[in-house]
This record gives C-alpha cells, structure tokens and sequence, in this order.
C-alpha cells in the first residue's frame, strides 16, 4: 500500500512546471541535508509513493501538485561532486551519508492549495507542515490529509 509525502521547493530552483518539462517528467529528488528528511529518503519512501510538491518560498506557500516516487532511495550522487553546491566531503562512497529518490510529474492542480487554505481546512489540523517549528523539506503525509488535500486542488 503506498505511503504518502510532501517534498518542499522554491518554485524559482525547481517547480511543479519544471519537473513536467523535465525530461519522462521525471527528475532526482536530491540535496536533501537534514538527518531526520535523509532517514525518510533512506529508509521509507518506496515505489509509487505519492508526493505532494509543495512550493516553499513563494507568496504565498503552496502545494502545488502532485508526483509519484519511481526510484526508492539510493546515494545522492552531489554529495561525493566537489563542484557541486551539496558536495560533502565527509561523506565515503561506500558509507554515503545522503539519499535521494526520483519523482514523476502526475498532475498540477487546477488550483494550488496554499498555506492560508491548509491551516483552514478542518481535517489537515493534525498534518505536520502545519505544526510551528516543523521545517522539514521531506516529510509523511496521512492518506486522509492526501485525499483532503487533492479534492482542494481538484477546485477551480
């Protein structure tokens, strides 16, 4: 039974157009640098997990469609690229610190659910992008919270 996301980016680094132009719509969900999002990435995401891609960043914030994993995690390959803005030297090839998964284009809603709209809806009270302090880029999402949250979307 798949388990369900939500995965926050700056619409202005990557958004929910630029993973449907990307090339299969399909793009690697990698960077990820905090322990608790890695574990998730490492450890729960599978194949054919739904992920909400929210827009972070943006006035206002808001998910703004959804994808679906196809790859489950595996090393992110920035963290051993010296070039590359998420190079970590202390990561080891054959005990790699970071994970990452890749994620397809499914939809764009008609309507993006912002923040505003999240913390109104009576049966998101619970969801943990909307607890104070919750800074997570990577974090579960309830099958009830998805299926609230696509019906809002699905809105015109």
């Amino acid at each position: 039974m798949p388990r369900y996301w939500l995965m926050k980016s700056e619409p202005g680094v990557f958004s929910i157009d630029d993973l449907a132009k990307a090339k299969d719509g399909t793009t690697r969900w990698d960077g990820v640098r905090n322990y608790q999002a890695r574990n998730f990435l490492r450890n729960e995401i599978a194949l054919g997990d739904g992920v909400l891609f929210y827009h972070s960043s943006a006035e206002p914030p808001a998910v703004a469609g959804t994808a679906r994993v196809v790859r489950a995690g595996y090393p992110d390959p920035t963290q051993f690229d010296p070039r590359d803005s998420h190079y970590d030297r202390e990561s080891l090839r054959d005990d790699p610190r970071w994970y990452a998964v890749d994620i397809k284009f499914e939809n764009k809603f008609a309507r993006a659910v912002t923040l505003p709209a999240l913390r109104e809806a009576r049966p998101l009270a619970e969801m943990q992008l909307l607890r104070r302090g919750n800074r997570l880029s990577v974090q579960p999402v309830t099958a009830g919270e998805w299926k609230q949250i696509l019906k809002m979307g699905a809105k015109t």
